[in-house]
């Protein structure tokens, strides 16, 4: 990509903060964040290659938010460039956990941590289920493929 990395991240996307989203003061609106890290975790999926690694076996669940924690640090204002870090901290028997660090693309700086709980959950029925092994071992792989992470 050209830019340094993230101790502990392979992946980051970059967007610039709309109008849309900021509050009279002109800096983001809280509930943004989430959805900056929606769409940051969109995009995290694709670069993985699940999809077309995984086929049918991937297609048949998704991961719904169960739990969102966000600290927030310092606010993102009109016209900033976000640049949203993302990895996978660890896979449980029907959940993951996503982590999302959101810096300031021109400065570096942090702004914001975000910590999502997501669950597996089998489309046709809507219910919570296993992960599926093949699924498993290819985010556990994600992870073991992750640079090293530094405190």
């Amino acid at each position: 990509m050209g830019r340094p990395m993230r101790p502990g991240f392979a992946f980051s996307t970059r967007f610039r903060v709309r109008y849309a989203e900021i509050d009279g003061q002109k800096v983001v609106f809280n509930s943004r964040y989430l959805e900056y890290a929606d769409a940051a975790v969109s995009e995290w999926w694709e670069w993985t290659g699940i999809d077309v690694a995984l086929g049918e076996a991937w297609r048949e669940t998704e991961f719904h938010v169960r739990r969102a924690e966000v600290d927030y640090l310092k606010p993102f204002a009109w016209g900033d460039v976000v640049e949203a870090w993302v990895r996978l901290e660890r896979v449980g028997g029907s959940s993951l956990v996503q982590r999302f660090e959101l810096l300031h693309g021109e400065t570096g700086e942090l702004h914001a941590r975000i910590e999502l709980v997501v669950v597996n959950v089998h489309l046709p029925t809507g219910r919570p289920a296993p992960i599926a092994d093949e699924v498993r071992v290819f985010l556990e792989a994600l992870i073991a493929g992750q640079p090293e992470r530094v405190a």
